[in-house]
């Protein structure tokens, strides 16, 4: 027989907040999770934004996705897509209600920290050739010498034509890296603070080290790596000068645990989130409101250029859609909720130090809703309303899916931001959602498989809500 309860036990249920392990609440949700992630992880092997634009265009054409037309009136269930320059995306699925009653946008960014290759990357030093490169977005510079990378990305030739580089990534593909200084030498190394222990100017790539046999030419390993791109890619060294190319590591998505119940990859921030989003995009057939799914590029170096949140790709393609129904978007955007889906830190018990426990987020214990990012004093926040956060809990409790609130560390140790600050200044009700990263920034970053899982499903319910925003 049950042991009756105590009154203080009723009153701690009704009145306190208990989080605890997903495996505890659902044995069966890590199988569930499992297969979903199977398909996450294809995804992920995609590692730039123009690679995920590729991969998921020909996706959402198989799902009946159509290009958008200027001036048409779609009906209820209609889907179709806007690519921007190959590097943003845009999702649409007309819902039941009218466009001026709002939308549900879902926006996450499809660029990670990276090695991107300089205008002039390509140089000889005692007979190695190497590649010049500046990092891209905010990287622990050391964390990058040693590991084996592959180059991704686009040259514009003189001829007009514009070729794909991938290398590194198929079986018996070469591979390529940063070099680093053996222990037996680095006394002086070692007490550098870190972010100086490899500098941004070391960052430099090995490409080769065998010479073009010719006696009469200079720089002769410089000279047979060149003559080997031009063989594959038709490519001159002036074509540097009008090319997109940067080194992304090498590593395959991978499980990680004796359990199988993480993800290990190189560009989970935020693809945890794009790849989510994507699938309650696609999966959404006639909802009650509009459904606009936004992938961004640009929003690890402060969403700039006009493919980033900044620039006015978003609203312009809204003014163009809701123009066709004889609305102005500000009245729409006005009644609309949107989801900036990125990822925030679980805490980690190696480095405790930096996390206030009371709110962080932790792995395994379903998607993060921050009601704020910024840094110290809020700087460069969104901050959700109480009303926008009360939304959004009672979607996920009615559709009974767990989730948990987080900030990024402790107050006054650092912080950062996301394109929410980007999107709620359309005058749009706006509220973070991820999943817990560990080792976030990272060439190998490391999810939850049913953080991941739990994401996807509460973007559904989103996506698929009925209640109306007050």
């Amino acid at each position: 027989m049950a042991e009756k309860k105590s009154e203080g036990q009723k009153l701690e249920e009704k009145l306190l907040m208990r989080s605890k392990n997903l495996g505890e609440a659902d044995g069966s949700l890590l199988e569930k999770a499992l297969g979903f992630c199977e398909e996450y992880k294809k995804f992920l092997c995609n590692k730039t934004e123009r690679e995920i634009v590729d991969f998921a265009i020909p996706i959402l054409k198989k799902n009946g996705y159509k290009e958008f037309q200027l001036g048409k009136k779609y009906s209820p269930g209609n889907k179709f897509y806007m690519d921007n320059r190959g590097k943003a995306l845009v999702m649409v699925t007309i819902g039941k209600r009218p466009i001026s009653d709002g939308l549900r946008i879902g926006v996450s960014h499809t660029d990670s920290p990276r090695l991107d290759l300089k205008p002039n990357p390509l140089f000889e030093d005692t007979d190695m050739a190497y590649l010049k490169t500046h990092y891209y977005g905010g990287i622990k510079k050391y964390q990058w010498a040693a590991i084996p990378l592959s180059l991704h990305g686009v040259v514009s030739l003189m001829n007009g034509k514009t070729v794909k580089v991938n290398i590194g990534e198929e079986e018996g593909d070469p591979v390529f890296c940063v070099t680093d200084l053996l222990p037996h030498l680095a006394m002086n190394q070692m007490k550098k603070p870190a972010p100086e222990i490899i500098e941004g100017e070391q960052l430099n790539i090995l490409v080769g080290c065998w010479p073009f046999k010719d006696e009469k030419v200079s720089g002769k390993v410089k000279l047979n790596i060149m003559n080997m791109l031009f063989e594959k890619y038709n490519i001159t060294e002036k074509d540097f000068l009008t090319a997109e190319l940067c080194a992304v590591p090498a590593f395959k998505p991978i499980d990680v645990g004796l359990d199988r119940s993480m993800v290990g990859a190189y560009g989970q921030d935020d693809s945890a989130c794009a790849f989510t989003n994507f699938m309650a995009e696609i999966e959404c057939k006639t909802p009650e409101f509009t459904t606009v799914t936004v992938f961004a590029d640009k929003e690890e170096t402060g969403s700039d250029g006009n493919t980033g949140m900044r620039s006015f790709f978003f609203r312009d393609f809204l003014e163009d859609l809701v123009s066709a129904y004889g609305l102005q978007v500000r009245h729409v955007l006005k009644r609309s909720v949107c989801l900036s889906c990125d990822v925030n830190a679980a805490i980690d018990p190696a480095f405790g130090d930096v996390f206030e426990r009371n709110n962080c987020s932790f792995l395994n214990r379903g998607p993060v809703v921050s009601k704020y990012t910024g840094s110290r004093g809020k700087y460069s926040t969104n901050d959700a309303s109480a009303e926008t956060m009360g939304f959004l809990r009672n979607i996920l409790d009615e559709a009974e899916i767990p989730w948990q609130v987080g900030e990024l560390g402790k107050v006054d140790i650092g912080g950062g931001g996301t394109i929410a600050s980007e999107i709620s200044l359309h005058n749009l009700d706006t509220v973070d959602m991820g999943v817990p990263v560990l080792s976030m920034h990272s060439p190998f970053e490391i999810t939850s498989k049913t953080d991941v899982y739990l994401l996807y499903k509460a973007i559904s319910a989103f996506y698929n809500s009925e209640l109306e925003k007050k």
